[in-house]
């Protein structure tokens, strides 16, 4: 009940300084690991446009650092992701809270991609985990994918 019941006992002065302590250190973190997977996410882009041919660049700056959508006309996103997935690479074709629905992204039509591009469309989500090899990996397999679902045409 002290200062009339309106903040009842002794302020944690200790406690407050250690959390903005910690707050600090851990921004100064976010930020690092942000252009970290900036970096990776640049890296992996400007390999698939040197070595997949018609590929278009959904992600739109400013980006979320590890984000990276494109679209592949002519392959089956869904194709392209079990692909992917059979060399263990994770992937997606739309936004975590439309997964497992076998449709165009609302999103990418609103922003004018055609439906065929659209459906063809597959997200990289780059994280604290993902390393330069990880990268590596995937753009050395990506053009033999994307060959393989082109050829295995749209639904």
């Amino acid at each position: 009940g002290q200062e009339r019941g309106l903040r009842p006992g002794t302020q944690d002065v200790a406690g407050a300084a250690a959390t903005a302590a910690a707050l600090r250190e851990a921004l100064a973190e976010c930020e690092a690991e942000e252009r970290r997977q900036s970096l990776l996410r640049d890296r992996l882009l400007r390999e698939v446009l040197a070595t997949v041919e018609d590929v278009r660049v959904n992600t739109v700056r400013p980006a979320l650092p590890g984000h990276l959508s494109l679209s592949f006309p002519g392959a089956e996103g869904d194709s392209l992701i079990m692909l992917l997935d059979s060399l263990g690479i994770e992937a997606a074709t739309g936004s975590a809270c439309h997964s497992g629905v076998n449709r165009a992204s609302e999103v990418l039509l609103a922003m004018g991609v055609p439906e065929r591009e659209a459906r063809g469309t597959v997200r990289f989500t780059l994280g604290p985990e993902t390393s330069e090899k990880d990268v590596e990996y995937l753009a050395a397999r990506l053009p033999g994918v994307v060959r393989r679902a082109r050829a295995a045409g749209m639904a």
